[in-house]
């Protein structure tokens, strides 16, 4: 009753000052006698486990006609809601619960207080609708792992690269090695003809170091020809 007496009792001032804000007068009167509902688009939220629930919820409301003028419209209205629902179902730990108790969205969304500063007065707040939606938990975890997986390549491949570049570096080593012994040996006939020439060095222990080399040369000739042989012998053929 005290609501109706209010709706009767609208002084001229109020009437104008609501045209003047580009509101129909009947309209709102209208709407705060008959509550309209108002549907809200698939509002996305993600639970606590990672898995994506869309909702569409009906919210009821009458007009407050006085703060109609100066008050938020029905798209503040949609924002709070969905804002509502978002951090409902970000709170829960699964989305199960979501899905069993939908209700949970309501109350804890209409006990928030959303009409504060709208035009409206909020009478109900019904989910019209659940659904599943993706696994974001799951999808990021594919993410991090491909990431993982790409600088894991990248750093083995750091890693093989520095392996040539080690394997290039000794192999420059080995031959500079080789050239200082290439360079040493230039230098032992030098060094033994200045030893014939000085007397420290007679012509027979000459003739035996040749022998020696000969004979050595020979016997690693042999031992190389063996090995070839024994390598590449051909197994014995069967008998028939």
């Amino acid at each position: 009753m005290r609501h109706i007496e209010q709706i009767w009792i609208c002084p001229y001032e109020r009437a104008a000052a609501i045209d003047l804000a580009g509101r129909n007068v009947f309209e709102a009167v209208r709407m705060s006698v008959t509550p309209k509902i108002i549907e809200t688009p698939w509002i996305s939220a993600v639970a606590i486990d990672g898995i994506e629930v869309k909702v569409i919820a009906k919210v009821t409301v009458r007009a407050n006609l006085a703060r109609l003028v100066g008050g938020a419209g029905e798209e503040t209205i949609i924002a709070r809601v969905g804002e509502g629902i978002v951090t409902t179902v970000g709170s829960s730990q699964s989305h199960k619960s979501v899905l069993e108790n939908p209700d949970l969205i309501s109350r804890t969304v209409l006990a928030k207080g959303l009409d504060s500063g709208t035009a409206f007065e909020i009478l109900s707040i019904d989910i019209a609708d659940v659904d599943i939606g993706r696994n974001i938990g799951a999808h990021l975890q594919i993410q991090q792992a491909e990431a993982d997986k790409q600088i894991a390549q990248a750093k083995a491949e750091e890693r093989r690269a520095t392996a040539i570049a080690m394997e290039q570096e000794m192999k420059a080593e080995v031959e500079r090695m080789k050239a200082k012994v290439v360079e040493a040996e230039a230098q032992v006939p030098m060094a033994m003809a200045d030893a014939l020439r000085s007397g420290n060095l007679g012509v027979m222990d000459y003739y035996k170091f040749q022998n020696v080399q000969a004979d050595t040369k020979m016997k690693t000739n042999f031992a190389d020809t063996d090995l070839t042989g024994v390598l590449h012998k051909e197994p014995p053929k069967d008998q028939k």
